[in-house]
């Protein structure tokens, strides 16, 4: 292996952080960009000129004419993957696509369950998208799932949905769901969907390793946040997989040996969807001002995120985690005409000082956030904040550089980029992380 960097992008919350702008940012600078965990649940917005894409399963750098790959790690829904490529291709967009045989396939009873299951938790509901994707992995996890390389053997797909679907309709009939499933009409469909997608399917784990290697290098594309974490997030209000960087490995085959660097994105506020503890939340005005300035609505539900104070308490956990070498920190504009600004710098608890960030739902619910006072910026236009960033870091607002400076202190890793506007050109470069 050369001195090439793969690095790995994540999310240092709740998700929607702004990772699909960075990874677009810096995927002119790698061969390869790599999905490896999540579904089409995840949603990223890219904005190139005058041009804005919305993608929920092809990797960010896609636009960039790079090679794309969708490892074993993801759930796909085949129908929205072929849509994506279609949408892409009549943009004049080439899809160089290799996808995972190994990656698991979201099948009609899963999403058709996805709702009712959550719905019955009560208080501990995850606050699903409804997409199927906590179903696809519990399959996965029962060893009853589907894989893509089913799709493309005919024989072993039939063999395999005569023994599962007469399963999966007893469990809807058990929730009330009497609609009935068709083992001829589902396998006819994802054969179809096999022939659709034979193209683009191989080895992924071979064709990453032999390239990185041979002195090629890769982008590491998370979904959700590190909060949302099977494993490491508020369990059970997250997603299904593992979404920090540690999962660029076992999503893809490619060992964490050969991961040089982790980059961890940072919202300058809080936000995330769904249901559980948000201690820093604003449920007023300001909340309200964020929330428009931010555009915080959900790419693939539309719905409104909750949105709060930044949170340093639970960065520096998911630095920990994740083992971030540097962050970026996006959406400095959001905050613009917002006088002063808070950071939360520990909980308290009981009347107690928490400075740890608990995995335990019925914990952190009573927990507040102990802010910390700052200086806001004015609110700038567009075009002010762009001509800002062309001339570099020094030329932003004074409180806003103190407030990035604060946040690098508060979760003890340097910033090496801020993003003050949705387009390529609103990053600024503060250190070059391929060095």
């Amino acid at each position: 292996m050369t001195g090439k960097k793969n690095i790995v992008v994540v999310g240092s919350a709740w998700g929607d952080e702004g990772k699909g702008k960075i990874v677009d940012y810096l995927a002119d600078k790698v061969d390869f960009v790599v999905r490896f965990q999540g579904g089409n649940n995840a949603g990223h917005t890219i904005v190139v000129g005058n041009k804005k894409y919305a993608f929920h399963l092809i990797p960010s750098g896609v636009v960039r004419g790079k090679t794309i790959v969708i490892g074993n790690g993801v759930v796909i829904d085949p129908a929205v993957l072929l849509d994506e490529i279609k949408t892409l291709a009549s943009g004049g967009i080439k899809v160089d696509l290799k996808i995972s045989t190994k990656a698991h396939v979201i099948m009609p009873y899963h999403v058709m369950l996805d709702g009712v299951e959550d719905a019955g938790k009560g208080k501990y509901a995850a606050g699903t998208t409804k997409r199927g994707i906590g179903p696809t992995y519990a399959d996965k996890a029962a060893r009853s799932g589907i894989r893509i390389m089913d799709l493309v053997q005919p024989a072993v797909l039939k063999e395999k949905l005569e023994y599962i679907i007469p399963i999966k309709q007893k469990i809807l009939e058990v929730y009330g769901i009497k609609e009935k499933l068709d083992v001829t009409k589902i396998y006819n469909e994802y054969t179809n969907h096999g022939k659709q997608l034979a193209q683009y399917i191989c080895d992924t784990e071979y064709l990453l390793n032999e390239a990185i290697d041979a002195g090629k290098n890769a982008l590491f594309e998370g979904a959700q946040g590190s909060m949302l974490c099977i494993d490491h997030g508020l369990y059970p209000h997250g997603t299904s997989s593992n979404c920090v960087a540690q999962g660029a490995s076992t999503g893809t085959g490619v060992p964490m040996k050969k991961i040089n660097y982790v980059m961890g994105i940072v919202k300058a506020y809080t936000s995330r969807v769904g249901t559980g503890p948000l201690p820093t939340e604003l449920v007023d005005a300001t909340g309200n001002q964020i929330r428009e300035q931010g555009h915080e609505y959900g790419t693939t539900t539309g719905r409104p995120r909750r949105v709060g104070w930044f949170d340093a308490v639970t960065v520096k956990y998911t630095s920990m985690i994740n083992g971030f070498d540097g962050i970026a920190i996006m959406l400095l504009d959001a905050l613009g005409g917002i006088d002063p600004l808070q950071i939360c710098t520990a909980y308290t608890h009981n009347g107690e000082t928490a400075s740890r960030w608990i995995a335990d739902t019925n914990y952190m619910k009573d927990c507040k956030p102990v802010l910390e006072q700052m200086k806001g910026w004015p609110n700038y236009t567009r075009e002010e904040w762009s001509a800002m960033a062309r001339k570099g870091f020094s030329a932003l607002p004074v409180a806003l550089q103190q407030y990035v400076t604060r946040i690098q202190d508060l979760v003890g890793v340097p910033a090496v980029l801020v993003s003050v506007g949705p387009d390529r050109d609103d990053t600024i470069i503060l250190a070059d992380i391929f060095k």
